[in-house]
């Protein structure tokens, strides 16, 4: 028997707790490198899903926020914008999230009411830092062995199952997970994945 599919697992984790009620079931990346289309993958996630517009420096991120947009109104999906608060506001997203390095330098961004924060944490001390400025969750990478990571060390399963527990937030997993490895991470009391590639291959 096949492994169920990446989202199928990330959205039972999601809904196993209450605790993590109005969090997003599963979370995709976008990746002007790894992600082809955002735009059509997008399409296909499920209601109540989320997608992080990243690639901060590409020619025509506004353009792919407003796209982004469009399929968020019709799934009922929520966008968040990377690093840009400006750029959350122009293009109506449903949030922000801020890379480690805003946390880390502390700096000052809008927060709008009813907005969805997410944070990038790859250490409990950025797990800490991400709570005590108030996001809604985290999400630790790198989990397993990924191309976003190259040569770096990962958590592995156990790691993050422990990171998980003793985290002051909710957390999502992210890199290197897929749906045969995701499996390792069914205990692990995560809020549900993260992913570029993992869940590209499921809608390719």
């Amino acid at each position: 028997m096949s492994p169920a599919s990446l989202t199928k697992q990330s959205l039972c984790l999601n809904r196993r707790l209450k605790k993590f009620t109005g969090l997003p079931g599963v979370i995709l990346m976008t990746d002007q490198n790894r992600l082809a289309d955002p735009v059509r993958t997008a399409a296909e996630l499920p209601s109540g899903s989320a997608i992080i517009l990243r690639d901060y420096s590409m020619d025509g991120r506004e353009a792919l926020g407003q796209d982004l947009m469009n399929v968020c109104r019709r799934r009922r999906l929520r966008l968040l914008v990377a690093g840009d608060w400006r750029l959350a506001q122009k293009i109506g997203a449903h949030g922000v999230h801020l890379p480690e390095w805003q946390l880390l330098r502390q700096l000052t961004w809008q927060r709008k009411p009813g907005w969805l924060i997410t944070a990038a944490a790859h250490s409990e001390a950025a797990l800490i830092l991400a709570a005590r400025s108030g996001v809604h969750a985290a999400l630790l990478s790198p989990v397993f062995k990924t191309n976003s990571h190259k040569g770096g060390s990962n958590l592995g399963a156990l790691r993050f199952a422990r990171a998980v527990k003793q985290a002051p937030l909710p957390i999502y997993g992210l890199g290197g997970i897929n749906s045969s490895n995701a499996l390792r991470l069914s205990s692990s009391g995560a809020a549900g994945f993260a992913a570029i590639s993992g869940l590209a291959n499921e809608f390719s």
